[in-house]
C-alpha cells in the first residue's frame, strides 16, 4: 500500500489555544480531526526556541546529537557570534531517509536548502532567496505567486494594521504555494505556518481579550489555516498519516528578564570598562555568561580566550549559580521554574558544546541575554512569549501508532516509522 505522510506545523501554537479554537468552532476542520485522531500536549525542546525545537523535530534527536543549541552560538575558542544554519545540523532530517519524493515548505532553520529528492523551500531565517529554494527552477513560479519566506515583523513596530496586512498577504501566498506544489508527486508533504508565532508575539492579548480591537483579526488568521487543514484532509486517503503539531507553546508575557544583567549584578560577569561593551569586552574575572535566551556558560580556562574558571572550581560555581537562579523573585513571584544542568537534558557526542545550565521560566517571564542591558526586568512590544511544556501533537492514521505517553518534539520522527 502506498501510504503517504502529511505534516502540518503551526509554529508556537499552544495546546490550550488549539483546543479552545476547535471547541469554539473557529477551527471546525481541526476539531473533526481531534475527534478522530490522537490529540495531546507535547514537550518542546530546552530552550524552547524554534531553531532548537524544529531541528529536534526533523532529526528525532536532541541538541547534543544534532548540534543546534540556539539561534546564536559562539565560534569555538572565541567570544565571536555565529548563527548556526542547516549546514551545521549534524543529524540528517527525516526526509533524507524517505523512499520517495518530499515536498518541504517553510520549516524554520533549514536554510540554506540542500539537494533532495523533491522540493524544499526553507523557512525562517532565510536571508537569500536564491539559497532558499530547491530546485532553483521553482523561483520564477514562487515570485509569480508573491511567495515570501516570512512576515515583515518590523511593520508591527510602526503599525499593527500594517503588520496584520503583511501577515495576511504572507499567509495567502503560502496557501497558493501549497496548492501549486500539492500537485507534484510526493511521499511526504510538510507545510509549516510560521505567521502564527509572529501573531502571538505581538497580539497574544488580542486572543485573550474578546473585546480587543484585533480579536477578530487574530481569529481570522486561524480560520484561514483551518480551511487549509480541511482542504488537506479532503485530499488524503484514510491510509495516509496526518500529523499536525507545534514546536513550542505560548502564553502572556509579563516581563523580560535580562540574565546577563543579573550575572553582572551578582559578580559572575564582568566587562571591561568601555562605553559600549560588546562580547569581546568580557573580562578575565568573569565566571559565567549567558547566551539567548537563557543558556549559561562557564568561562572555562582553555576554552575561552579570557577563561579563568579552573576545573576544580566548576562544581562550586554551578551550585552558586543554581542557588542564585532558584532564589530570583520579582513582585513576589518566583521567576525561574527549572534550572537544568546539561547532563540532565542532553545526551550525545556534542555534550561538551552544550551550555552548562539552561533556564526555563515560570509563567509570564521571558529571558534575554543582551549584554548591554542596564536593568533586570522590562517589558517591550511583545505581548506573548514561548513556553516549553504545552506544544501540541495531533495524529491521525490507519493503524496503531507508537506515541509515547508524554511525547517530546524529538519523538515525532519515530511516530512516522510505520509509514516510511
Amino acid at each position: 500500500m502506498n501510504r503517504r505522510i502529511v505534516i502540518i506545523g503551526l509554529d508556537g501554537v499552544p495546546y490550550r489555544l488549539l483546543k479552545g479554537l476547535a471547541e469554539e468552532d473557529i477551527m471546525p476542520n481541526t476539531g473533526s480531526i481531534i475527534k478522530e485522531g490522537l490529540f495531546g500536549k507535547m514537550q518542546s525542546s530546552i530552550p524552547e526556541v524554534s531553531s532548537v525545537a524544529w531541528s529536534s523535530l526533523i532529526t528525532g534527536s536532541n541538541p547534543a546529537e544534532h548540534g543546534i543549541f540556539g539561534f546564536t552560538d559562539l565560534v569555538s575558542g572565541t567570544y565571536r557570534f555565529c548563527f548556526p544554519n542547516f549546514n551545521n545540523l549534524k543529524r540528517p532530517p527525516f526526509w533524507n531517509k524517505i523512499k520517495g519524493k518530499s515536498v518541504i515548505i517553510n520549516v524554520p532553520s533549514t536554510y540554506p536548502v540542500k539537494k533532495l529528492n523533491g522540493i524544499h523551500i526553507s523557512g525562517f531565517i532565510s536571508p537569500r532567496v536564491e539559497k532558499s529554494v530547491y530546485p532553483a527552477t521553482l523561483l520564477p513560479k514562487l515570485k509569480e505567486l508573491d511567495y515570501r519566506v516570512d512576515v515583515d515583523s518590523s511593520k508591527a513596530h510602526k503599525s499593527l494594521e500594517l503588520f496584520l496586512a503583511d501577515l495576511d498577504r504572507t499567509l495567502k501566498a503560502r496557501i497558493k504555494a501549497f496548492r501549486y506544489l500539492w500537485e507534484e508527486p510526493w511521499k511526504i508533504f510538510m507545510l509549516v505556518f510560521t505567521g502564527t508565532d509572529r501573531l502571538m508575539h505581538f497580539l497574544w492579548d488580542a486572543y485573550e481579550d474578546k473585546n480587543h480591537r484585533y480579536h477578530q483579526d487574530f481569529l481570522s488568521h486561524f480560520r484561514q489555516i483551518d480551511e487549509v487543514i480541511g482542504e488537506i484532509k479532503s485530499k488524503i486517503d484514510k491510509a495516509d498519516l496526518l500529523i499536525i503539531l507545534s514546536d513550542h507553546g505560548f502564553e502572556e508575557l509579563d516581563k523580560d528578564i535580562y540574565i546577563n544583567y543579573l550575572l553582572k549584578r551578582e559578580g559572575f560577569l564582568k566587562l571591561q570598562d568601555v562605553r559600549e561593551p560588546t562580547w569581546s569586552d568580557i573580562d578575565h574575572s568573569t565566571k559565567a555568561f549567558a547566551l539567548d535566551p537563557a543558556r549559561i556558560y562557564l568561562n572555562l580556562k582553555d576554552k575561552y580566550p579570557r577563561g579563568t574558571v579552573e576545573p576544580e572550581d566548576k562544581e562550586r560555581i554551578l551550585r552558586d549559580l543554581k542557588d542564585l537562579f532558584n532564589s530570583l523573585e520579582i513582585d513576589n513571584k518566583k521567576v525561574i521554574r527549572n534550572v537544568y544542568r546539561k547532563e540532565e537534558i542532553y545526551s550525545g557526542p556534542l555534550l561538551e558544546q552544550a551550555p552548562d545550565l539552561v533556564l526555563v521560566g515560570n509563567k509570564g517571564f521571558n529571558f534575554k541575554a543582551a549584554i548591554k542591558a542596564n536593568k533586570l526586568a522590562d517589558k517591550g512590544i511583545f505581548a506573548g512569549k514561548h513556553t516549553q511544556d504545552d506544544a501540541f501533537l495531533l495524529v491521525k492514521g490507519d493503524n496503531k501508532l507508537n506515541i509515547p505517553e508524554n511525547p517530546t518534539v524529538s519523538d515525532v520522527v519515530d511516530i512516522m516509522k510505520e509509514y516510511r
